[in-house]
C-alpha cells in the first residue's frame, strides 16, 4: 500500500485524515482505491472524463506526475504520494 497525503481541503472525506494508505500499481488506481474507501474523493480529484482536474496536483515521492506519466504514473508499495490542490489569490 502506497501512503497517501491529504491536503486539509479534501480531509473531511477521509475522516479528518492527513495520511491514508491505498493500493493500486498507478495513480489512477489509486484514486480508485481512495475513492472505494473515501466516496466522495475521486469527483474532487478528477474531472467526468476521468483525468486529474489541471488545479490538482500530485506527486509521487517528490516528482509531479505531469513531468511523468500522468496518471499511470507507477505506484510502488513503500511510495507517497501528496496531493496539492493549486492555490490562487493575491493582486
Amino acid at each position: 500500500m502506497a501512503t497517501v497525503r491529504i491536503p486539509s481541503p479534501l480531509r473531511r472525506y477521509t475522516n479528518g485524515q492527513s495520511k491514508v494508505e491505498g493500493n493500486g500499481t498507478t495513480v489512477s488506481e489509486l484514486i480508485n482505491s481512495l475513492e472505494t474507501q473515501f466516496p466522495g474523493v475521486k469527483s474532487r480529484l478528477c474531472d467526468e472524463s476521468g483525468q486529474i482536474k489541471r488545479y490538482v496536483n500530485v506527486f509521487v515521492n517528490n516528482a509531479e506526475i505531469r513531468t511523468l506519466q500522468g496518471s499511470e504514473t507507477p505506484v510502488g508499495e513503500k511510495d507517497e504520494v501528496s496531493i496539492i490542490p493549486a492555490m490562487a489569490g493575491g493582486r
